[in-house]
């Protein structure tokens, strides 16, 4: 097992924190970011995908980022199966026309989903308007998600979290679109 701290200023939260990570004491426009990107291992994996990014430890540091990892939240284990969604995308899972499974063939949608809704709530809470989510995650992929064969091949399509927020008017970008994120966040003041 990797015990290493991921090569951030970011700090790490316990594991009992990856459903929700509020760090907010400001009405200034916040930003919902996943938690992996945030430094928590909470990925299917058990890793992070920490960034280290000005503009975000400065939002972090002014209470304005609200860290939450859907998968988990929605009840999956830390680590997990990986999965992807099977015969469409997070708009096709939410229409009922598409599942996330687990390699096995296990069906964890309704978790996805579950997680997908609360992320909507927490949106719609905090009056948040951007996220920044994992790019080919079944979960938060904007972009790109893995195309269902389990063979890590990308396909342009969102997951089930993106999904959700951009149909109802949240902005979302993936980690590699954070300044935009933030630049979208500045002009929602």
């Amino acid at each position: 097992m990797d015990n290493r701290q991921p090569a951030t200023r970011i700090k790490q939260l316990p594991v009992s924190a990856f459903k929700l990570q509020i760090k907010s004491t400001t009405s200034l426009p916040k930003l919902l970011v996943s938690a992996c990107l945030l430094g928590n291992p909470v990925r299917y994996d058990g890793k992070a995908k920490s960034l280290d990014h000005d503009g975000l430890e400065q939002l972090l540091e002014q209470g304005r980022v609200i860290g939450f990892c859907p998968e988990v939240a929605g009840g999956l284990p830390v680590p997990r199966p990986a999965a992807e969604c099977i015969s469409g995308d997070g708009d096709a899972v939410i229409a009922g026309s598409a599942r996330v499974e687990t390699r096995a063939g296990e069906d964890v949608t309704d978790y996805f989903l579950a997680g997908a809704k609360q992320a909507l709530t927490l949106c719609r809470q905090h009056y948040m308007t951007v996220a920044v989510l994992t790019e080919t995650s079944p979960s938060c992929g904007s972009g790109q998600i893995y195309d269902g064969s389990f063979s890590r091949r990308p396909i342009a399509a969102s997951g089930v979290t993106t999904a959700l927020l951009r149909q109802h008017g949240i902005r979302v970008f993936n980690q590699h679109q954070l300044d935009e994120a933030i630049s979208c966040l500045a002009t929602s003041q």
